[in-house]
């Protein structure tokens, strides 16, 4: 059986596809109502599970928040065989994705949490 938080992140990776964009493990992890953990693992062990559990689901539209992915990593395969071009990142082993800015999505949070408070 899937977590709530697995549930609530596969919602935010079902948006994420809708609307063709990509999200950074903060903001996956803060739309899915918890904290992404120090550097994004809690968010990659849900993620292990929304993989497990609903393999169609486009898991890898969730970035690092640095942009920073292992070269060779399934993360990078997935983006490269998806049309996303990488380049060589700042460290050696690791490669970014070109453009980011124009290919990542945020929700508005504080709107979110101020329309909760007044219903």
């Amino acid at each position: 059986m899937a977590s709530v938080r697995a549930e609530n992140v596969a919602e935010v990776v079902w948006e994420l596809k809708r609307v063709d964009k990509y999200a950074t493990y903060t903001e996956v992890a803060t739309r899915a109502g918890f904290k992404p953990g120090v550097a994004g693992k809690t968010l990659q062990t849900v993620l292990a599970n929304v993989q497990r559990d609903w393999p169609h689901l486009q898991w890898w539209r969730t970035i690092p928040d640095d942009g920073m992915i292992i070269e060779g990593s399934p993360l990078a395969k997935k983006l490269a065989d998806t049309g996303v071009e990488l380049k060589p990142g700042d460290k050696k082993g690791f490669v970014t994705l070109t453009n980011l800015d124009s290919k990542l999505f945020a929700w508005d949070h504080a709107a979110a949490a101020a329309a909760v408070t007044t219903v």
